[in-house]
């Protein structure tokens, strides 16, 4: 509680918008080197399944510019040229081969076994919660998000509606011991089946009529609790429900400029709906909206888990499922950006990815399997783009950042990538033990990307 009070001065408004990718990206070619030889050694070993072409073909590699800082030169997969425009901006960074880990880790450390490793490493349901916890050497009981959240909510105690709002159901990553997550689904908050209007006004009375039994009073008290921030939030976001609003439209549908069928963009109406969120958020009391200082939002995209059907086949890497996703990505995110423009809330709001883990360099046929470390992007006004952060893998199967079958050894801890964005979010350096226990078993708290 006392350390909670402490963050009590915070006046101004943040959001944190974490874009879960579920199943593990293959960011192997999300980002890819340029330099000839570096490529080389890429090409050679993804072969012609995997492997995008960087120049000849219709579909190459985007070359980011300007140039980025640590002496390489690295482009986006063809599907992601909004994500190349944003980077160019200076409104998107990359941080390289990030991941779970117990302390610093070395191969000769993996493999000789004297340091522990995060348990279960390349299972789905283990390394989304220790992804979503930032604790990967205990149980789990809270999120991280969550408990930023903890430590912010006393700030503002009669916050109208909970400070972690998620689009894609429970959680982990945002429960906390004292805040709660709220679910809202794409078109607003989930009403009460088939009741409204009087019959609704009805329930409401009986709800909050005075009971003797405690048990009874609080779940109406919850019930009747739901019902008003239901209708507050409707009401709220009502002035934003045009799609006609946003300057830049939210896809409705998703073409990947690589070629392939339009399909619907499960990601876009998320994100038209934090935007809507975050506008009623930052919209005063007295507006009709909800004055809040801080919000956490959880969004995720599945399909990511490609062991098969990544690619059509050999001499077709641009086009296909992984293709589609990284275009979906790329369009939903460029919208969600240029909607913060328009808010003039650029600078308040940061957006992050996501995801189990990496994959596999190597190709295993027409997919890729369960990776490690991967590689991630940042993104918003505040975010100090045009740069690349941490360290890019050595691309080469049993190299120096090789656990032995192409799975990336992290040489930045998400401790660090997480600790970075909760110190912009609001979190202060007393306080950042208590969201990130392990984090200072690593050198650097704060990577600078933001």
């Amino acid at each position: 509680m006392n350390a909670a009070v402490a963050q009590s001065a915070i006046t101004d408004y943040k959001a944190l918008v974490c874009i879960f990718l579920a199943g593990g990206n293959d960011s192997n070619n999300l980002i890819v080197p340029t330099i000839q030889s570096e490529y080389d050694d890429y090409a050679t070993i993804r072969t012609n399944v995997l492997a995008l072409p960087l120049s000849g073909a219709p579909n190459t590699v985007i070359p980011l510019s300007p140039l980025t800082n640590d002496g390489h030169d690295y482009g986006l997969h063809p599907a992601c040229p909004e994500l190349a425009t944003l980077f160019g901006e200076g409104k998107l960074a990359m941080l390289f081969n990030t991941g779970t880990l117990l302390y610093p880790m070395t191969r000769v450390q993996y493999q000789s076994g004297i340091l522990e490793k995060p348990p279960q490493l390349f299972s789905h349901s283990d390394q989304v919660t220790q992804w979503q916890t930032s604790i990967p050497d205990r149980p789990p009981l809270t999120g991280w998000g969550g408990r930023c959240a903890d430590l912010l909510a006393a700030m503002q105690p009669d916050a109208p509606i909970s400070l972690c709002v998620t689009l894609s159901g429970a959680n982990t990553f945002e429960v906390g011991n004292i805040v709660s997550q709220y679910s809202v689904t794409t078109s607003g908050a989930i009403n009460l089946s088939s009741v409204s209007g009087a019959r609704l006004q009805t329930l409401t009375n009986i709800l909050a009529l005075p009971y003797p039994n405690l048990q009874i009073k609080a779940y109406a008290d919850v019930g009747e609790h739901a019902i008003q921030t239901g209708g507050l939030l409707n009401a709220a976001i009502a002035t934003t429900s045009a799609p006609t609003y946003w300057t830049v439209p939210f896809p409705t549908t998703v073409t990947s400029p690589t070629g392939g069928n339009p399909f619907g963009s499960s990601l876009a109406s998320q994100l038209r709906m934090i935007a809507r969120l975050i506008e009623a958020g930052n919209r005063s009391v007295a507006n009709g909206g909800f004055g809040m200082k801080r919000q956490i939002f959880f969004c995720e995209v599945g399909g990511y888990d490609l062991h098969s059907g990544q690619t059509p086949g050999p001499g077709q890497s641009t086009t296909g499922s992984h293709a589609n996703l990284l275009a979906e990505l790329s369009q939903s995110m460029f919208s969600f950006q240029r909607a913060m423009e328009q808010l003039g809330l650029s600078g308040n709001v940061t957006t992050f990815t996501a995801s189990d883990f990496g994959r596999t360099f190597p190709c295993n046929g027409d997919g890729s399997d369960h990776g490690w470390g991967s590689h991630h992007l940042i993104m918003g006004g505040a975010v100090n783009g045009q740069r690349t952060y941490g360290r890019f893998p050595t691309l080469a199967v049993n190299g120096p950042d090789d656990t032995n079958t192409g799975r990336w050894i992290p040489t930045t801890s998400i401790d660090q990538y997480f600790a970075t964005l909760a110190t912009w979010f609001g979190v202060d350096s007393g306080n950042l033990p208590n969201v990130f226990p392990n984090l200072g078993r690593f050198s650097t708290a704060n990577l600078g990307f933001v």
